[in-house]
Formats: structure tokens, C-alpha cells, sequence
């Protein structure tokens, strides 16, 4: 990847508490503020009550191109039913590394680790139990990067992606 490769933001999504349901998927909003604790109006109950908030899981970025790719192996994954915050289009999934910055739209964020695939994924209606062990093996190296916020700002769908 070189400075000039740039992509954009797909869409967001985001979630708020809502009791009784679980956090996937999360739905499309055209436009959301990024803070130091991630997207504002989201929340991540894994997040929150077992990695007390860490600050480098406060955004989920997963590319659509890698949502593309599932959806040809025969998983039907839409963006935002792996929970992502940004989907993002035109970065290869590779290209997010850790200590990687990024400007998405007026904020900046750094890739911290890879997300590991877990059982929330069994929730998805074309998952469930049964298929449940085969879709976690198919998402190990594909379920995402967590990031940390470094600059917070408003994000908006179509906005660059641009390595800093």
C-alpha cells in the first residue's frame, strides 16, 4: 500500500443498549461522532462488562470487500451483522495493521489487534448452532480490526479512508 491508496467509509453502524437483544447486527445510520470511546449511540456489552471499555476496541472496522468474499464462499453477510462500527471499501483487509492510522472522515483512528471471531456470530439467522463451528473457522483472519481513537470527529458514509 502505498501514501496515494486511500479508500472510504461504506457505511457506519452502530447500536444502542437496547434490553433483551444482543448487538448484532448493528444497523446502518448515515453519519455518527467518533469519540475516544467509540461511536457515539453505540454500544458493545462485551465491550463494556468484560474488557471494561478498553480504549483500543473502540472501533470495529471490517471491509466490504472481505464481506464480498464470504457472501461468494456461501455466507450470506451483510454489512453490519459482524457488528462492525465502519465498513469500509477500497483497503484490503491486510492493509489494517496494527499501529496502521487512518483519517475517516474528521477523526483518526489506529489499528490495535485483530477482533477474534466468537459465539455471538451463532446469533446470525444463516448461522445458528449447527453451523455455528464452521463460520468461526471461516472468520479466523477476517472478523475485523479494533482501533482506538486518536483525533474524534464526525464520521459520514463516503467519506476518505486515508492511511495518515
Amino acid at each position: 500500500m502505498t501514501e496515494n491508496d486511500h479508500g472510504s467509509v461504506f457505511e457506519i453502524h452502530r447500536k444502542p443498549e437496547t434490553r433483551g437483544e444482543h448487538g448484532l447486527p448493528k444497523p446502518t445510520v448515515p453519519s455518527a461522532r467518533v469519540t475516544f470511546a467509540g461511536l457515539e449511540g453505540d454500544f458493545n456489552r462485551w465491550r463494556h462488562e468484560t474488557q471494561h471499555d478498553d480504549s483500543g476496541m473502540a472501533i470495529l472496522v471490517v471491509p466490504k470487500e472481505t464481506l464480498e468474499q464470504l457472501n461468494r464462499e456461501g455466507w450470506p453477510v451483510r454489512t453490519g451483522d459482524l457488528g462492525e462500527n465502519i465498513t469500509s471499501s477500497g483497503i484490503p483487509y491486510d492493509a489494517f495493521a496494527p499501529g496502521r492510522r487512518f483519517r475517516v472522515g474528521d477523526s483518526v483512528i489506529e489499528v490495535t489487534k485483530a477482533c477474534t471471531p466468537c459465539d455471538n456470530l451463532y446469533l446470525l439467522p444463516y448461522v445458528g448452532p449447527a453451523k455455528g463451528p464452521e463460520f468461526l473457522r471461516v472468520m479466523m483472519g477476517r472478523r475485523g480490526w479494533y482501533a482506538k481513537v486518536i483525533r474524534e470527529g464526525v464520521v459520514r458514509a463516503g467519506d476518505p479512508l486515508v492511511p495518515e
